[in-house]
């Protein structure tokens, strides 16, 4: 069985399978490089997830750093590669994949495709209305990972994480063919619960409303005109199947921190050229009927596929990816961080760096120092 052979993938693993590229800008942009690079970053200490201080360099080797790169202000203050990498290589980001998927669900709402997000999702895929269990899921619903749909997470040993529905959907050849056999477990909109299973529907939606394979709306609608380098790509069940927008996205550091820059430009100008800044906005700010709960000592919460830190507040967000895959933004001071790892460290060492970048002082929550 795939699963049992490769058991849990790591950043490389989507050389395995099946992909959907998606073509880079001829044309594209690029962040220039600091005269004087910042490299008493090196020795900045940082916790880690077991509340140990760290330099800098120490933890992101202790969790498997592949890339870390600071930028401000369209300059690229910091690089760090890991054995075997540099700015050129692509790795999967995981979960980041989920976070790409709604911007391009903000550009189909803009431009029509999708009416509405209290649309019923059966509007778009009535193949769904075989089963009662997808009958009141709304399109917002699956942004807000409140569809009420049975899923089961990794956790409880080795044997149950191979058998977890996150396993079974990345490595199954026929996500449809599971998806439409979903379960109720809730009523959609009473229980926030983190799982794969919604953004896979969202990105069948995603192509069933604008007629068009995902790779390609990716490629004509976010990744040209952020002016990205290189290729990325979507994992794909199967040649010419669905994609796996909930864990499969596959880009290098830069062109990633290109996709922060967008939240950056809306900022600065109002607009970009992907989506309005209305849209980012609201993938950046909790609204009123959010039931996500806070994690970590940074209470991060989760809106529409990214997640806010809400303790003491500064507007900072990230995309974040299993193995300490993130692409973390602070409008405030106009940084972007990409962080590709094959582990990760743990703990959230972003606003201090950002802090120690900006000269801002920066104090760590009593529970963490010992």
């Amino acid at each position: 069985m795939t699963i049992l052979w490769y058991r849990q993938p790591n950043p490389q693993t989507f050389r395995h399978f099946p992909q959907e590229a998606i073509e880079a800008n001829s044309h594209p942009f690029q962040f220039t490089k600091a005269v004087h690079p910042r490299r008493d970053l090196d020795t900045l200490s940082v916790y880690d997830g077991r509340h140990q201080l760290l330099s800098l360099t120490d933890y992101l080797r202790a969790g498997k750093t592949s890339a870390f790169v600071v930028i401000r202000n369209d300059s690229i203050l910091y690089e760090y590669y890991g054995p075997g990498f540099s700015d050129t290589a692509t790795a999967n980001v995981f979960s980041v994949a989920k976070s790409v998927l709604a911007i391009l669900v903000g550009v189909a709402l803009e431009e029509g495709a999708i009416q509405s997000l209290d649309d019923r999702i059966t509007d778009y895929l009535p193949e769904l209305k075989k089963n009662s269990a997808f009958k009141a899921i709304t399109v917002r619903h699956l942004l807000t990972m409140n569809s009420g749909l049975a899923f089961k997470r990794k956790g409880g040993g080795l044997l149950a994480d191979l058998f977890s529905d996150e396993a079974l959907y990345y490595y199954t050849d026929n996500s449809k063919q599971q998806l439409l056999t979903s379960k109720a477990a809730s009523k959609p909109g009473t229980q926030w619960q983190y799982k794969n299973i919604d953004p896979l529907l969202l990105g069948w939606l995603l192509e069933a409303a604008t007629h068009q394979r995902l790779a390609l709306y990716t490629q004509t609608k976010l990744w040209q005109p952020i002016g990205a380098a290189y290729p990325a790509s979507w994992g794909v069940d199967h040649a010419g199947g669905l994609a796996n927008t909930a864990s499969s996205f596959q880009t290098t550091p830069l062109d990633l921190a290109k996709v922060g820059r967008l939240f950056l430009l809306a900022e600065q100008s109002g607009k970009t050229p992907v989506v309005s800044a209305n849209w980012l906005s609201q993938l950046t700010h909790l609204d009123q009927t959010n039931n996500s709960p806070p994690k970590g000592w940074t209470q991060t919460r989760h809106q529409y596929y990214w997640w806010l830190p809400q303790k003491e507040p500064t507007g900072d967000f990230a995309a974040e990816g299993m193995l300490g895959q993130r692409l973390y933004v602070d409008p405030t001071t106009h940084t972007i961080i990409v962080h590709f790892a094959g582990g990760g460290a743990g703990d959230y060492p972003y606003r201090k760096v950002t802090a120690f970048l900006a000269n801002r002082p920066f104090i760590y929550p009593k529970q963490l120092i010992r």
